[in-house]
């Protein structure tokens, strides 16, 4: 997890524009426009330059010499004061969190350096709804959970549909295990098999991938919410987890991923292939590993949506095999 650190600018042609520090080593930037402002972002904190909406501004950015500085600026029209007059030339600075209502009032597209990447018009709805239960219920994590309820409701007919697939496909394994020993090597003869033991069983082998497809996009623009949301700093949300921003202390979280992680395998049909077999029972250690470092407040967002799905598809998993039982 690498959130963006550089510098930001509205320009005429877009309203947020980034630029790295290599970018900008790379070649100096300058546009001209009326107002504006332009921004040095980090994770969960922004410092802008915010000029008066009415003034033309040229900004520019910069590299200074062969040190590491960057100069992030602008310059106004030039302004003449006469002998014995006052002149006076003014311009706003915020320092602070990103906090997107207020960034939305200080300036036109300053809160886009809330960056939600490509999926903004998704993520933005989201933290809407997730701040709405926060208020009601007065806990970030309270509020993931909630969300990600929301979220398995509305596609609750949807992952039905895939877990109904998967379920079918597991009753196929020990089937499909016995073409695979029977026609050993000749690959083109046991595929043509199992095609015709789907047609004959009416599973589409695609069913259960589809419906999720579909779902990613909402959780991967969920998951932007959740690592730029500055809300989640310091935030505590029970016991040992008093900053849902920084990785559980003690690991809980991480490791009841693994375990649900691993009960969802067991539920979904086992790979025919003994070296893919072999990966798919080393993903839930591997996962747990890496979450090890993972924000609480992410960890979280994915234990409850194993421990929700896990839920659904075992219910799903039992009808379908009390059906098959009772015919």
């Amino acid at each position: 997890m690498n959130p963006f650190l550089g510098a930001a600018i509205t320009t005429n042609e877009e309203n947020y524009r980034k630029f790295t520090f290599a970018n900008i080593a790379e070649s100096e930037f300058k546009t001209t426009r009326q107002g504006g402002w332009v921004a040095m972002v980090q994770h969960y904190f922004i410092s802008a330059w915010i000029p008066d909406a009415s003034s033309d501004n040229t900004y520019s950015l910069r590299k200074l010499g062969a040190n590491d500085l960057y100069l992030l600026g602008f310059t106004g029209k030039v302004n003449e004061v006469a002998a014995g007059q006052q002149g006076s030339f003014s311009a706003n600075f915020y320092a602070g969190p990103k906090d997107t209502k207020k960034l939305e009032s200080i300036s036109p597209h300053l809160e886009l350096t809330v960056d939600y990447g490509w999926l903004w018009w998704l993520s933005k709805p989201l933290f809407v709804v997730m701040k709405f239960i926060h208020d009601l219920v007065g806990n970030w994590g309270l509020a993931i959970i909630g969300l990600i309820v929301l979220i398995k409701a509305i596609f609750f007919k949807l992952s039905a549909t895939s877990y109904k697939s998967m379920a079918k496909m597991r009753k196929l394994a020990p089937k499909l295990a016995e073409m695979k020993e029977r026609y050993g090597e000749d690959r083109q003869k046991f595929s043509q098999e199992m095609m015709k033991l789907y047609k004959t069983e009416k599973v589409n082998p695609f069913g259960g991938c589809l419906p999720l497809l579909i779902q990613m996009p909402v959780f991967l623009a969920f998951y932007y919410v959740l690592m730029e949301s500055v809300e989640l700093r310091h935030a505590p949300f029970v016991g040992w987890i008093t900053d849902l921003s920084v990785k559980d202390p003690y690991f809980v979280l991480p490791i009841i991923y693994g375990i649900t992680m691993w009960f969802m395998q067991k539920l979904n049909p086992q790979p025919t292939d003994p070296m893919q077999a072999r990966i798919m029972q080393m993903l839930p250690i591997v996962f747990t590993v890496m979450f090890l470092w993972f924000p609480a407040g992410m960890v979280l967002y994915w234990v409850t949506n194993n421990l929700l799905s896990i839920a659904q598809q075992y219910v799903i998993t039992k009808q379908i095999d009390n059906a098959d039982t009772s015919k």
